[in-house]
């Protein structure tokens, strides 16, 4: 089992409990980031800057078995396909039933905002995010073994 971060993205909150996790599970710990973002990581790939370059590094490096960490939907979805399990950065599982619906109200947020709408970000992370997401990511890496 390998726990992979969508680094360029990650709160550091999630990236030291997914270290600590990783640690404590003997998992290797991978992490993903364009050259824009500086990572301080044992296994970290450091990618191009175009548009998803990182997400598909991370697609073509998961596998079954694998955790992804990461706040984007479509990568999600797309390492769900291949067997491995998503977790975004405040603990909230990605799984297969939920993906359709998830997928569908990304592109409604986004075709709003083309047409010049706005839309509501990410709420600021809370202790409770940190709290939930190390005891996910925990139980997660626990079932794998």
């Amino acid at each position: 089992m390998r726990i992979i971060i969508d680094a360029d993205a990650c709160p550091r909150g999630a990236f030291e409990a997914a270290a600590k996790t990783a640690a404590a599970a003997n998992a290797e710990l991978i992490t993903v980031a364009n050259f824009n973002h500086e990572i301080a990581s044992e296994h970290h790939i450091t990618v191009g800057g175009d548009p998803q370059e990182a997400d598909l590094k991370i697609i073509n490096l998961a596998r079954a078995g694998d955790i992804v960490i990461t706040q984007d939907i479509g990568l999600a979805a797309m390492a769900l396909a291949k067997g491995a399990r998503a977790l975004g950065p405040t603990g909230f599982e990605y799984v297969g039933k939920q993906m359709e619906a998830s997928l569908e109200e990304r592109e409604l947020k986004a075709k709003y905002r083309r047409a010049g709408g706005r839309t509501k970000g990410p709420a600021k992370r809370t202790k409770e995010d940190d709290r939930r997401f190390t005891a996910k990511l925990a139980e997660m890496t626990r079932r794998e073994k």
